[in-house]
């Protein structure tokens, strides 16, 4: 019988200033001897939306390798499991100067810890790896039905509903305000868009947003479901944030912008994004962050 492998974790809520806000995430900071399988096993026990794991890097300048799992399947990248493990690693002292550099499917995803007056760390800003890039467009009418409303409730006046990635693939759809708080995920309809739009991403990510105006400042209200994945609605997601960054950038002529991106309140967990994107050499580059606060900490027995 072999022996039993003991492994620490912590969670930590993200994209928050507040405790059972934001996106909740475990990380576990030391992953060293779990194999892939064990790893999407631990993912599917905790039941979050994402877990990370990490690894040594591949590349000594680099800070670590990180593996990130859903429910279901490994991702190439994502938003807050990035700013999370940021947060978790500088709050054990592994951030160095302030910048850590990921290792991940995507590429190099580069991540600059933010702190308060005292030094302490309170979050974190990430780098997508990946310039923006726009796939095809999706019909209005599926959209529709994978999010329980009617055609007319989808605005196309800046552009159709489309895949945009920054390292991972999302189906971006602008609807209106009201729209966006009756929205549902349709299971079934999510199936049939997978069928009938197979080559982005198995998910069909769905990533709707509505513009809202907040004061003098302007605000998008967003909500993301990915039922294929094992999570009905995602209270914040950082990589679908990023690409919706860079995409509203690439319909005008600004050379960068900044956005502030509220997810999670249907859910009762308000986050709240920050994101920027600016023009650069090889295409159109996006940053996500947002404050984070320490949850629990705990064991895995494998």
């Amino acid at each position: 019988m072999s022996a039993v492998r003991r492994y620490a974790f912590v969670t930590v809520d993200v994209f928050t200033d507040r405790r059972f806000g934001g996106n909740p995430l475990a990380v576990f900071p030391d992953a060293r001897g779990l194999s892939g399988a064990e790893m999407q096993s631990l993912a599917t026990e905790l039941n979050l939306s994402e877990t990370t794991f990490v690894l040594p890097p591949g590349d000594p300048a680099h800070t670590a390798r990180v593996r990130i799992f859903n429910r279901t399947a490994e991702m190439p990248f994502a938003g807050h499991p990035n700013v999370g493990t940021g947060f978790v690693l500088a709050a054990e002292g592994r951030a160095g100067d302030g910048a850590l550099r990921f290792e991940e499917i995507a590429g190099l995803v580069e991540v600059c810890i933010e702190r308060d007056t005292t030094g302490a760390a309170t979050g974190a800003r990430i780098a997508a790896p990946q310039p923006l890039t726009v796939g095809a467009g999706i019909p209005v009418a599926t959209v529709a039905a994978c999010a329980g409303l009617h055609p007319a409730d989808v605005i196309v006046r800046a552009h159709p509903p489309r895949w945009a990635s920054v390292g991972n693939p999302y189906v971006i759809a602008e609807v209106s305000g009201d729209a966006l708080t009756r929205a549902e995920p349709d299971l079934a309809a999510f199936r049939t868009a997978r069928a009938n739009h197979p080559a982005a991403d198995n998910r069909f990510s769905l990533y709707l947003y509505a513009h809202d105006a907040h004061g003098s400042r302007p605000r998008i209200r967003t909500r993301m479901f990915a039922p294929l994945s094992g999570t009905l609605e995602d209270p914040a997601t950082g990589s679908a944030a990023t690409p919706l960054g860079a995409l509203l950038l690439s319909l005008g002529s600004e050379e960068c912008a900044s956005y502030e991106i509220v997810q999670g309140v249907e859910m009762g967990r308000p986050s709240l994004l920050r994101v920027g994107a600016h023009r650069a050499p090889d295409g159109i580059r996006a940053t996500v962050s947002g404050g984070c606060v320490p949850v629990l900490r705990g064991e895995a027995t494998v």
